[in-house]
C-alpha cells in the first residue's frame, strides 16, 4: 500500500492501471476505496493509470486532531505529492464533493499541475448548501448522514471525529474558487446527479461560466456509488478529449 510523506502526515493511495495518470479524489465520510466501489476504477484502468487518494482524515491516511493541517492550501499539496511520488508532472483531476472543493485547491495553487479538471458535487461559488435554519452544521451533516448512508458514518469514533469535524469546516474555504476555476488553463467539467436537487443550479453555474457540463443517473451519492460505471464513461470520454 504506498504512502507519500508530507508535511509530517501519511497520506494513502492506490494505483491500477497503465497509461497516463487520472487520480481520483473523494468525499467526506467515503476513501480511495468509494471509487472502486462504484465501478469508476474498473472503468477507466483500461486506458488510464489510475490513483485513488485517502484524503487527510480518512481511510488509510494520518487523521490528526487538530484543525490546522486540513487547511485546502496544504491537502491540495498532498495531492500534488501523491503526483510527485508517482513521477507525474500533469494529471487528470476528479473529485467528488470535499474531493472536489480539495481539487479546486490545486486548480487554486497548483494549476500547472492539471491535465484537466473535474468537479463533482460541489458547487464551487456557494459552497456547501444552505438549510431551512440557515448554515448546515456538522452536527446537522452527521445527523443527515447516519440516516441516509449509515455505512459512511459507522467509522467515525470518538478518535477520529475532530479530523472529520475539520475537514467539513474547511469547507467554508472558498476564497478565489471562483477565479481558480475559469481559469485553471486546463479543461473544466461539472459533474452532477440528475436526481440531485441541485443538478439544474450546477448545470447554469457551468454553462454561465463556460464550463463542460455531465449529468449523469443519481443523487449526490448514488451518481458515484450507485451509477459510477455510467458515471466514468462521461468521465473517460471527456479526458479522452483532453488528451487529443
Amino acid at each position: 500500500m504506498p504512502f507519500v510523506n508530507n508535511r509530517g502526515q501519511r497520506i494513502h493511495y492506490t494505483v491500477d492501471g497503465e497509461g497516463p495518470l487520472i487520480v481520483l479524489q473523494h468525499g467526506i465520510l467515503m476513501s480511495g476505496e468509494s471509487w472502486k466501489r462504484g465501478g469508476i476504477v474498473d472503468a477507466l484502468t483500461n486506458r488510464y493509470r489510475v490513483a485513488c487518494v485517502d484524503s487527510l482524515g480518512h481511510g488509510g491516511s494520518d487523521k490528526p486532531s487538530e484543525a490546522a493541517p486540513y487547511h485546502q492550501t496544504q491537502r491540495a499539496g498532498d495531492i500534488v505529492a501523491v503526483l510527485d511520488d508517482l513521477n507525474c508532472e500533469r494529471a487528470h483531476l476528479v473529485g467528488h464533493s470535499m474531493g472536489a472543493w480539495l481539487a479546486v485547491g490545486v486548480a487554486r495553487h497548483y494549476p500547472e499541475r492539471l491535465s484537466s479538471l473535474v468537479l463533482g458535487g460541489w458547487d464551487f461559488v456557494n459552497g456547501l448548501p444552505p438549510t431551512s435554519r440557515g448554515s448546515l452544521t456538522f452536527a446537522a451533516f452527521m445527523k443527515f448522514a447516519g440516516r441516509a448512508a449509515p455505512e459512511l458514518v459507522e467509522w467515525v469514533m470518538p478518535e477520529c471525529e475532530p479530523g472529520v469535524r475539520a475537514c467539513f469546516e474547511a469547507l467554508s474555504q472558498l476564497d478565489g474558487a471562483s477565479e481558480a476555476v475559469v481559469g485553471a488553463g486546463a479543461p473544466v467539467l461539472i459533474w452532477e446527479g440528475r436526481d440531485d436537487p441541485a443538478h439544474d443550479q450546477r448545470k447554469a453555474l457551468a454553462e454561465a461560466a463556460g464550463l463542460a457540463f455531465l449529468s449523469t443517473p443519481g443523487d449526490h451519492l448514488g451518481m458515484l456509488l450507485v451509477h459510477g460505471a455510467e458515471s466514468a464513461k462521461g468521465i473517460l470520454a471527456f479526458a479522452e478529449r483532453c488528451s487529443t
